[in-house]
């Protein structure tokens, strides 16, 4: 499945993946098409089963502070950033609540609905962050012991109580689990989203730094920290339009991904699931991957449509749309714009004299041309003109692996060029190559 994972109308930021059984499954926050506000006031569950990760299902809401009656009577305020563990046969939800007080929720089912078991149970000397438990991740070790992670521009840690998982243990509370001070660089600082992962013996804690349009990581040899920066994993603002960050790691058929999130509608707070393939080296590092347009696939085919919603490099203020819940277009796309795909395999044979480009596009009225580059070499150039409808071009032959570039471009030539700078040429919603 490339890149967004989830079908075209659904918007779930801030992914916490966790494989249980055999089924991966997504909890995160709840966004909106038209959102003026991160997330709303019901979470949703997702999953795959692992040999078919192609194939999405929603499990519908799980835990909900709107409409009344709700899960959380102590407020009706928005939901935020979840996270879900296992703990002998029960699944335990952790829901931030903006403003108020965070709920733990238990199921048999790792899909819900949760029902509440209440707040934390959590003397005032035991909870930093205001008792809010800000983005909270949990860890059940393999000794049972379980550990919850959270903080707003500060991180703290507590014990929880393994037989009743939203009791906090007394004197368990840790400050500045991870550096949060001024004098820390902005690119390391923590600011929130706190998810705790074991691996290979090695504590990590991912987190969003100040600098929120990364996902960054910290290591410890014990639980308890303190946690050392050790670097970032993906910037989600790249050649892309940027917001925040908030994401997690899990391991799907023994490859370790990155879920992470990133921008649509021309919104910070209108936000999509995505992953990225990471490597997790004998040192415990991680090294940065790039945003992609690949999901869990190995390489896109050229000679199938591509929706071109998958976009993963928009430059010069074009922007991924919805216009419903069936089509997704790159608008606002004007003179110098750059809507990149990454990767495609042409194969291994020169497909003779070349191939051809197909570009479905909605006019704008004017004619104008797009450059298709292979990485950074120009292979073709379409014309595209003033309205609706398939427009092709011939191209040389490509072979291999390849990022595919289209570079817009007015064609006024002459002084009468000024007056279509910044003039919206069409919309893009999908092209295949064929041979």
């Amino acid at each position: 499945m490339p890149n967004p994972i989830l079908p075209l109308w659904e918007y779930i930021p801030d992914g916490e993946p966790r494989v249980f059984g055999d089924r991966v499954y997504l909890y995160g926050s709840h966004d909106r098409a038209a959102g003026e506000a991160f997330c709303d006031y019901k979470l949703k569950v997702w999953s795959a089963r692992l040999d078919n990760l192609n194939d999405w299902q929603c499990h519908g809401v799980s835990f909900r502070t709107r409409p009344f009656p709700a899960d959380a009577p102590w407020t009706d305020h928005e939901l935020y950033a979840p996270d879900v563990v296992e703990k002998d046969g029960k699944y335990y939800l952790y829901a931030y609540i903006v403003g108020a007080k965070g709920a733990v929720g238990v199921s048999d089912a790792p899909t819900g609905p949760f029902r509440l078991m209440g707040q934390y149970d959590c003397a005032p000397e035991d909870a930093g962050d205001g008792g809010i438990f800000n983005d909270a991740g949990v860890l059940v070790d393999d000794d049972g012991r379980a550990y919850v992670y959270y903080g707003f521009e500060g991180s703290y840690m507590n014990e929880l109580d393994p037989g009743r998982m939203n009791r906090v243990l007394p004197g368990s509370l840790k400050r500045q689990v991870m550096d949060a001070g001024g004098d820390v660089p902005v690119e390391r600082r923590f600011y929130e989203a706190s998810s705790p992962r074991k691996i290979n013996g090695l504590y990590y804690l991912i987190y969003s730094p100040r600098r929120g349009s990364r996902l960054a990581y910290a290591t410890a040899p014990a639980p308890t920290g303190p946690f050392t920066y050790r670097g970032y994993i993906i910037d989600n603002g790249v050649d892309y339009p940027a917001g925040n960050n908030h994401g997690s790691l899990a391991c799907v058929n023994g490859q370790w991904y990155v879920f992470y999130h990133r921008m649509t509608n021309h919104s910070i707070t209108s936000r999509r699931a995505c992953v990225e393939r990471i490597d997790i080296l004998p040192d415990g590092t991680i090294p940065p991957v790039e945003m992609t347009s690949l999901g869990f696939e190995a390489a896109l085919d050229p000679y199938r449509p591509t929706r071109a919603e998958i976009a993963c490099v928009l430059k010069g203020g074009c922007f991924i749309a919805e216009r419903d819940v069936f089509t997704r277009v790159v608008t606002d796309i004007t003179d110098g714009c750059v809507i990149g795909y990454k990767y495609f395999d042409f194969g291994a044979d020169e497909t003779g004299n070349g191939m051809t480009a197909a570009l479905k596009v909605r006019g704008g009225g004017v004619n104008c041309r797009v450059r298709i580059l292979a990485d950074d070499e120009q292979i073709g150039v379409c014309d595209i003109g003033t309205g609706d409808g398939v427009f092709r071009a011939r191209t040389r032959p490509v072979v291999g692996r390849h990022a595919v570039y289209f570079v817009a471009e007015h064609s006024v030539p002459g002084w009468m060029g000024q007056f279509f700078e910044g003039r919206r040429l069409f919309e893009l919603e999908e092209f295949v190559f064929l041979k």
